[in-house]
């Protein structure tokens, strides 16, 4: 699977990861739902922690369509409620927000 840290970069993660990747994105969907901006700081770190120690980078020349994309590892939740748009991130599909960082 290949995870975009947008800003960041992307990364190749293997299947281990990408179980714990989706146990992590379940936690982040709820703490946005719920507006916990707490619960989706903790979740956050340790989603792109995972993906940091985890992941083997990508060659920045190489451009790989992402199967999941995580916001900038410092993000808030008011800047991953502007990015989100019926639940996918705008942008072309390497994952690159149309209009840039909120």
């Amino acid at each position: 699977m290949i995870v975009r840290i947008l800003g960041e970069g992307q990364f190749q993660l293997g299947d281990a990861g990408n179980d714990k990747l989706t146990e992590l994105d379940s936690a982040l969907d709820k703490a946005v739902d719920s507006g916990d901006e707490a619960a989706f700081k903790t979740a956050l770190a340790a989603s792109v922690r995972l993906v940091r120690d985890s992941g083997t980078p990508v060659p920045a020349d190489s451009f790989e369509t992402a199967d999941f994309i995580l916001p900038f590892s410092d993000a808030s939740l008011d800047e991953v409620r502007k990015l989100l748009t019926e639940g996918k991130i705008p942008g072309d599909s390497l994952g690159f927000p149309a209009a840039g960082p909120a």
